[in-house]
């Protein structure tokens, strides 16, 4: 069966997910972490674009990257990664072939609805998979930036994330309240089941602006909208 084109959009954020092969474990040590996401950090202002979520999972990553104005540059970025991340795996274990699948998944986000929804989905990542009771507490995300409490320098934050408040102070007091909402088992399905299919994250409206921007029709399953922060 031929593989659906990916759609990426330039200046709106995707969530993508790149899974281990055969969902092998990509981050076994905190070497493997902090090898990845300072690589991360080189190639996301290398190809000019915007990283508002990370987390790292035993045998996968999540991203919220945005590749501004040119979207070619979200499969740089990712090839980049994963081919340096392959390499250094590799070398360290003294083994070849691949670490990833090959392809991976992503879905264009409605910022105004889905975008703080995403990125909660992302960081509570952790906490879903029973590896942690709190997702501020996991190393290896954004969380922690985004409450205010440790500094990862290069993230980056979205005008919704900004809006929270008029201080990180505010907006990491507010984006906490908004994590600790329960995460309702739609949401969860519309989420993931975008990434997975490679469709939009969003509503009709967004569906219906995504098609008139591309001029075609758009796969899209899922309806209904997660509740917005500070709500």
């Amino acid at each position: 069966m031929p593989r659906t084109a990916r759609i990426v959009l330039p200046n709106y954020p995707h969530h993508i997910i790149q899974r281990g092969h055969n969902r092998q474990t990509v981050f076994a040590t905190e070497d493997d972490c902090l090898y990845y996401l300072d690589n991360l950090a080189e190639f996301k202002q290398a190809f000019n674009c915007k990283v508002y979520a990370f987390c790292l999972m035993t045998n996968h990553s999540h991203l919220v990257s945005d590749p501004c104005d040119q979207p070619d540059k979200l499969g740089k970025l990712m090839k980049r990664l994963a081919g340096r991340q392959t390499r250094y795996v590799n070398r360290i274990e003294g083994r070849t072939g691949t670490l990833w699948e090959g392809r991976f998944r992503s879905s264009p986000i409605d910022s105004d609805e889905y975008l703080l929804a995403c990125c909660r989905y992302v960081e509570m990542n952790p906490v879903m998979a029973g590896m942690c009771g709190d997702a501020a507490g996991y190393k290896w995300s954004s969380c922690s930036t985004r409450l205010a409490r440790d500094g990862c320098k290069w993230l980056d934050f979205d005008s919704l994330y900004l809006g929270l408040g008029k201080t990180q102070q505010e907006r990491g007091e507010k984006y906490a309240e908004f994590l600790s909402g329960a995460i309702i088992e739609e949401e969860k399905l519309i989420i993931l089941g975008a990434v997975q299919r490679g469709q939009l994250t969003g509503g009709g409206a967004f569906v219906d602006e995504i098609e008139q921007k591309l001029a075609r029709r758009v796969e899209f399953r899922g309806q209904g909208r997660p509740r917005k922060a500070g709500k």
